[in-house]
């Protein structure tokens, strides 16, 4: 049953076997457990998201459809439950996002490994001041790794319009980061 692909498995959750459910929310919990956690930097509420999300999923099974791939419907109803607490919450911090920065290799020299530290939180506090909804296609892109035609679906626009947006927030993230390394 763990072989079932990820729309099989929602369309018997569909059908009444919620106890599907569960291999989904297996295969996803940490990958959304992720994405909420460096949207908001809160494990707390994070891991309460994430439980909402599933509940959600089982609530509104029925508008699932399997044209659409399983997980663009659900990062959608992520995106709702993590806009809906944003909104709530109305918080604007950000913690390090350990995932999202550049593969950089420490060497055994010191100094290297300074600058690397130095480079990583001043990568962070770059993004954390790109508006919310510049981080958020980054996080999907970059971090997450979806398609621009799933990003498209999630944000309700083209998949060139999307590709377009992340390569927006991406320069101006660098421009926020070369600007404060500068300082």
């Amino acid at each position: 049953m763990d072989s079932l692909s990820d729309n099989a498995l929602m369309l018997k959750v569909k059908a009444g076997d919620s106890q599907k459910l569960g291999l989904l929310y297996e295969r996803y919990k940490k990958w959304i457990f992720n994405f909420f956690y460096q949207m908001n930097g809160d494990q707390a509420m994070s891991e309460d998201l994430v439980q909402n999300v599933f509940i959600r999923i089982l609530k509104y099974k029925h508008t699932y459809t399997p044209e659409s791939k399983f997980v663009t419907w659900m990062f959608q109803i992520a995106r709702n439950i993590h806009n809906d607490a944003y909104k709530k919450n109305a918080k604007k911090e950000i913690l390090p996002l350990d995932e999202i920065s550049y593969k950089m290799h420490t060497k055994d020299d010191i100094e290297e490994h300074i600058e690397h530290t130095e480079s990583q939180l001043l990568l962070h506090k770059a993004l954390a001041r790109l508006p919310y909804e510049k981080r958020e296609i980054l996080m999907l892109s970059k971090l997450k790794e979806l398609k621009y035609k799933e990003i498209g679906e999630l944000l309700g626009c083209t998949e060139v319009a999307a590709r377009t947006k992340a390569h927006r927030a991406l320069q101006d993230l660098r421009i926020t980061f070369l600007a404060m390394e500068k300082h």
